[in-house]
């Protein structure tokens, strides 16, 4: 029963480091132009050495910064995919209160969120060139499905010995 419990709650504790990680995220896509004026800013101040050591990066933000800025001047509705992509993540979020609930009846979300992050890797190979996106930013893209899927692989190989200690008769206690 202790160990059942002590398994349960670090499941409990890996879903709500992945869950705060998914919101965090979506809450990021909502004010990108806003977002990519600090950055230009903090590069062009205080994180100047990093813009020195790294100026394709320099060369990325602006670029990146121009033309949100010219969507949002003369275009804002194409913004309004940002605001969907970021509404996505808050959902699939609330998906994972279902394993927080009952893990083993909701393993398949946590299933679901690896395949999510294993589709990360193709959608950066294929569609970062198509999109004029530099392979080191793919990269990037790339290593939110590996970041991502570690933390559910170790979810999922919890939930499974869950699974098996409930699955296991309970020990008769010993007569005295």
């Amino acid at each position: 029963m202790i160990e059942r419990r002590a398994l349960l709650r670090r499941i409990r504790v890996w879903l709500v480091v992945f869950i705060v990680c998914l919101v965090l995220s979506g809450l990021t896509a909502f004010p990108l132009v806003t977002e990519l004026h600090l950055v230009h800013d903090a590069l062009t101040s205080w994180a100047g050495p990093v813009a020195d050591a790294l100026p394709g990066l320099m060369e990325w933000i602006e670029r990146v910064r121009d033309g949100l800025d010219a969507t949002d001047a003369r275009y804002p509705f194409v913004l309004y995919g940002t605001d969907w992509l970021a509404f996505a993540h808050l959902v699939i979020a609330v998906a994972f209160y279902g394993p927080y609930r009952d893990p083993v009846r909701n393993i398949w979300v946590v299933e679901f969120g690896m395949i999510a992050c294993a589709g990360i890797i193709p959608l950066a190979l294929v569609c970062g060139p198509i999109r004029g996106i530099p392979i080191w930013w793919s990269v990037i893209d790339m290593s939110f499905g590996v970041f991502g899927v570690v933390p559910l692989l170790m979810v999922r190989r919890m939930i499974k010995r869950l699974e098996a200690l409930e699955r296991a008769p309970a020990e008769e206690p010993v007569p005295a």
